[in-house]
Formats: structure tokens, sequence, C-alpha cells
């Protein structure tokens, strides 16, 4: 490739041979000295539609970002493709992600050539491209669950990847998105998410992106699915109907869905009328509501399945 330095197999220039004698395996370094190398179009020029490959979904990629993250990718199983790393942590925090990732190419450049490349500063300098899983089916995920999360047209990338680490933090077992939803695997959503989109088992009620013209709400069928499987099902929603969601039948529930709605909006009005509860955060100061992910966090805690 031209302008890219390519060393392989044995230790490149700015890498100490104490490095190569203490782990012996094949890497793969590229030395970023042309932005426009195809190579780099992960990282630099498509974007997260892109990536995603709605047409060949088994062709789809995703951004993995920071050291921990990217760890907690590998963990999940997820097959890394290339890395891009800031020069200084080749033998420093991403030493253990290169030898875990084999012989992949590692683009490395300093912190101001890749913050030109990809539009923005890295976290702790790291990124990975990384090719996505197939979908499990709703029925193989929330087999043996007792408290799942249920998403409706949340298209925020951040408050989806909040919403993840609190369901990671406070005993969610499972994670289902109505097809409007952003995708969990944007990278916005896995870095605020801190990896917890890969540590919860997700996916997708119905198609998994939803034409631009789709109505964002859960479908009747499901809601139907969901008690199929056994869940009571509870609508976060402003109601003079609503219990408050420290009500002791909540908790006591087996099986509970706790369905959360979009940012403004909130859930549409049959997703409330065919859910089992309808519950509210008690609120003081004159406030009404609280931001979708903040409003997860408080719910996930309260409504967590005890003993």
């Amino acid at each position: 490739m031209e302008g890219v330095l390519y060393c392989k197999g044995e230790v490149s220039a700015g890498i100490s041979a104490g490095f190569k004698e203490r782990k012996r395996f094949m890497i793969n370094i590229k030395e970023i000295t042309d932005f426009d190398a195809p190579e780099l179009d992960v990282y630099a020029r498509l974007t997260e539609g892109q990536l995603l490959n709605r047409h060949e979904p088994d062709k789809g990629l995703f951004i993995a970002e920071s050291p921990r993250v990217i760890e907690r990718a590998l963990d999940a199983g997820y097959t890394p493709v290339s890395l891009l790393l800031e020069q200084k942590h080749i033998e420093g925090q991403a030493k253990e992600i290169i030898r875990r990732c084999g012989e992949i190419p590692v683009f490395t450049g300093d912190f101001v050539l890749l913050a030109k490349l990809t539009g923005f500063h890295l976290t702790r300098g790291a990124l990975c491209a990384m090719r996505r899983k197939s979908l499990p089916a709703p029925e193989e995920i929330c087999a043996g669950a007792k408290r799942i999360a249920v998403l409706e047209h949340i298209m925020n990338p951040t408050n989806v990847g909040a919403i993840f680490r609190s369901a990671a933090a406070l005993g969610i077992d499972a994670v289902l998105l109505s097809p409007a939803c952003s995708n969990p695997l944007y990278r916005r959503s896995i870095r605020v998410s801190m990896g917890a989109v890969f540590q919860i088992p997700w996916t997708y009620l119905g198609r998994e992106e939803a034409p631009k013209d789709s109505p964002g709400c859960l479908a009747e069928t499901d809601l139907s699915l969901l008690k199929k499987l056994g869940f009571k099902t509870a609508a976060m929603a402003l109601s003079d109907r609503a219990l408050p969601i420290d009500d002791p039948v909540l908790a006591s529930e087996e099986q509970l869905a706790i369905v959360l709605g979009t940012e403004g909006d909130g859930l549409a009005a049959p997703t409330i009328s065919g859910c089992d509860y309808i519950v509210r955060i008690p609120m003081s100061h004159g406030t009404d509501s609280l931001n979708v992910a903040a409003a997860s966090a408080v719910a996930f805690w309260q409504l967590r399945k005890q003993g």
C-alpha cells in the first residue's frame, strides 16, 4: 500500500527487542503516512450506516474504542479485522490486545495524526474494527431471564449506551429493542456503555433495521411474545393510573419486562395500553420526568429481582 510502512514477523522501528523476546508472535504494523489508503476507510470515511451494511449484514462491521472496551468485545467472541493505535500504546496498554488479535493489520501514528484522520480524539488512543455477529432470537436471550429491558424508538446512541451500562450494573438479564432504536453497536453507544453492549444479551424485536417511514412503537405481536415468554410488562410512563415504582407488587413479579420509551414523547399510547402495568417514578420540585437513561437506572435498581 503506497505511503504505508509494512513490517511483519519481527519488530518494526519504534518497537523494542524486549517486547519481541517476551512475546514471540507475528505482528503487522502499518505506520500511517497516507490518509487516503482504502484500508483506513473503516476509521475515516465510512458512516455508521455503511458499517452496519443493511444489505449484507454478514459483512457488517463496528468500531470498538479504548483498550478495555476492545477487550470486552474480544471476550464476547467478536472477530477483530484491524486496529488503529496511537504509536506509544503498541508497547503499552494495547500490547495484550495486539497479542490476542493475531496477525491483523495494526495501523499506527501519533495522537495528533489519528485525531486528524478520524475527526475525533480517540479514547485512550485505540480503535478496533470488528465483525458483527448474527443476532439471536428474542426467545433465546430471554430463556431463564427474570428482568429484561425493552426499548421503544430510542434513537439517541448516547442514551442507548447509557441504558446498557445501567443494565449491566443493575441486574438486567437481556435487552430487546424495537426496530427504530439506534443500533447498540454504533461507536458512541459502545463507548458510553463502556463495553456493556458486549456483556448483556440483546436483539431486535422484528427486523433489525426498520424503514424510515416505519412506526417506531412496539407491535402488538411484540407484547404478545413477551407475555408468551412469561413476562409481565411494566410501561414507564406518566399517567394518573400509574403505580409508584416502589409498589411491592412490581418487585414481587417473577418475570418483569421494563418498557422504556423514546426521548421526549415517551412510550406510544398503544404500547402503554398493551402493558400489564403503568409505572412512574415519583418526582419533586415540579419535575415531571427524567431523561430515559437516568430513568432506566432508577427503574432497574428499584425493580431488580431480589432473593
